[in-house]
């Protein structure tokens, strides 16, 4: 699915705070390096953030979850998320992060929408039960699904983190007494980013948002409205245990000698072949190796609907595209050395061509072969 554009986020959502320019321009320079944009482009775009001088207003509602998304985004630390909330964004409505409770935060809520209609980015976290009217999830005496569709109606963007708000997740897994499922199922013919994983990894989000705060536009999504450059390649393309994969080389049970080795888990049910989502390139928490695959287990497909709580974790799966190795041969190939045994082949094929040509010249009358050269001369 190509970009989807919006009105660019600015609304009144509040100027900077107190950081002086150079200190916020770090800040933008560096969540947007995040996500993968090279140097110059993230100062560029930490610059258009600047020149705008107003933040756009984030409302974060919470259903079927367990908080575990929120979590994973309070632990970034390029930008942390003092800066990101301060600096980049205004968290006008955070059930987890609020200090404010019942009427209080309802009010908040109803401000900010109206503040900010049509501006506000809607992130929506957690499965939306649908059975009995959805009444296995209220807040301020509204049903989750009242909610989502009262505060989508005016959205500038609307996002749903992590599995359970993309499709469902966990409260969706059989038999799902709830009917609970996806925020996309529930706000049908709006364009809604889903950002899949359990938990989500929060620069996924951050790239999202920042995108859409520079350039009031959405990312590229794939046909599940997921970020391209987030979920546009499976794990095991870019898997560091790829290589031992196609060596042939497998983890046979957990804590067998090949499993510490580091050989490849795809044998005791490793979903990474078939799971779209960045998580061996991108880690959790700036921590190197914080991902299954780099703690030693295997990937468990959180990011897709047909995988995750659906597959048995030690089933393997098919792989979802083929793929050439991950060795070559060297662009600078080794050059090769004659060997005595090939030196002495050869000497007896041209002494016995060479034999050969004298004979046949004798046969003709003609003068033999220079025995040096080949080439005949005269007795």
């Amino acid at each position: 699915m190509a970009s989807t554009s919006y009105a660019p986020a600015t609304a009144a959502a509040g100027s900077f705070s107190s950081v002086d320019r150079r200190d916020f321009l770090k800040v933008c320079t560096l969540a947007f390096a995040a996500i993968g944009l090279p140097y110059e482009a993230a100062a560029k775009a930490a610059q258009v953030v600047a020149a705008k001088k107003l933040k756009p207003s984030v409302i974060w509602l919470h259903f079927q979850e367990c908080t575990g998304c929120t979590e994973s985004l309070l632990r970034t630390s390029h930008p942390d998320v003092a800066e990101l909330i301060l600096d980049l964004i205004s968290l006008d409505y955070c059930e987890t992060l609020f200090a404010a409770a019942g009427h209080q935060a309802e009010a908040a809520l109803k401000k900010a929408m109206a503040d900010n209609a049509g501006k506000y980015v809607l992130v929506i976290e957690g499965a939306i039960p649908t059975k009995e009217d959805g009444i296995y999830c209220q807040i301020g005496g509204r049903t989750a699904m009242q909610i989502a569709r009262d505060c989508a109606e005016k959205a500038g963007a609307i996002i749903s983190i992590g599995s359970c708000a993309s499709w469902g997740g966990i409260p969706s897994a059989d038999p799902n007494p709830t009917g609970a499922t996806g925020a996309p199922m529930i706000l049908k013919g709006k364009t809604v980013v889903t950002i899949p994983g359990c938990p989500a990894n929060p620069y996924n989000l951050l790239g999202t948002v920042l995108q859409y705060v520079t350039f009031g536009t959405l990312p590229a999504l794939d046909e599940k409205n997921r970020p391209k450059f987030a979920y546009g390649r499976t794990i095991h393309e870019q898997c560091p245990r790829r290589p031992h994969f196609d060596a042939g080389r497998f983890v046979q049970k957990f804590g067998d000698e090949n499993a510490r080795l580091g050989y490849c888990l795809y044998k005791i049910g490793c979903k990474g072949p078939a799971t779209h989502a960045n998580c061996s390139v991108q880690h959790f928490g700036e921590v190197p190796d914080a991902w299954p695959i780099g703690i030693g287990h295997p990937c468990f497909g959180c990011t897709e609907q047909a995988l995750a709580f659906r597959v048995a974790l030690h089933d393997t799966v098919d792989i979802d595209r083929a793929m050439p190795p991950a060795t070559y041969p060297p662009i600078q190939a080794a050059q090769g050395h004659i060997s005595p045994v090939a030196t002495g082949i050869a000497g007896v094929i041209g002494g016995a061509l060479l034999g050969a040509g004298i004979a046949a010249s004798r046969k003709l009358g003609g003068p033999p072969p220079d025995k040096t050269t080949g080439a005949g001369k005269e007795a």
